[in-house]
């Protein structure tokens, strides 16, 4: 199973079923904000719903084709990071991530998608990762600024959340860009 510590408070771990009720409670408990740029939220509405998407996971993990992770702060679960899927032709990735709403604010999603990055960099040996986000979740937008992703353009209406088509920022980090321990654990 894949497990990656960040540090003495904060680790990654693959979600696996018996996390389910504590993903479902975390998701309720930010329902609101995850809504405004989650477009799966809606459709989360009991622990079953989190354990299908767990369960979904495990089998992305299983065929090679990316994973998602539970960010976990001091023994709780404080949100979600992982990799939508493995373009393996091409050595490229994208990484979604959200983090639970009294999460917010302590470094984690920064510190947690920097990990990834090294996890792709230089554990698969990927070249290319990318963050697309909507034009207007400046949160989500600090992340990629953060970690020198370059902002290579936007896809206008990329994205139906509920009542409107959100535009993305596409951003885009190549192994080029970076020493190949910028982004290795301390």
């Amino acid at each position: 199973m894949f497990t990656y510590t960040i540090n003495k408070d904060c680790e990654l771990k693959l979600l696996e079923p018996r996390h389910a009720e504590r993903l479902f409670l975390l998701t309720e408990q930010s329902r609101e904000k995850l809504r405004e740029w989650l477009s799966w939220v809606d459709f989360t509405q009991t622990v079953s719903n989190s354990e299908d998407f767990i369960n979904s996971t495990l089998k992305q993990f299983s065929n090679n084709d990316g994973f998602q992770a539970g960010i976990w702060y001091k023994g709780e679960l404080a949100g979600v990071v992982g990799l939508h899927k493995i373009d393996w032709s091409n050595k490229s990735t994208s990484i979604g991530y959200w983090l639970g709403e009294r999460y917010q604010g302590k470094g984690l999603m920064t510190e947690s998608c920097k990990a990834v990055i090294d996890y792709c960099f230089n554990e698969l040996n990927l070249y290319r990762i990318e963050i697309h986000v909507a034009t207007e979740n400046m949160k989500s937008i600090a992340i990629p600024e953060k970690l020198s992703f370059q902002k290579e353009g936007c896809i206008r209406g990329a994205e139906w959340l509920y009542d409107k088509y959100v535009d993305h920022y596409i951003y885009g980090l190549i192994r080029d860009d970076c020493h190949s321990t910028d982004f290795r654990r301390s």
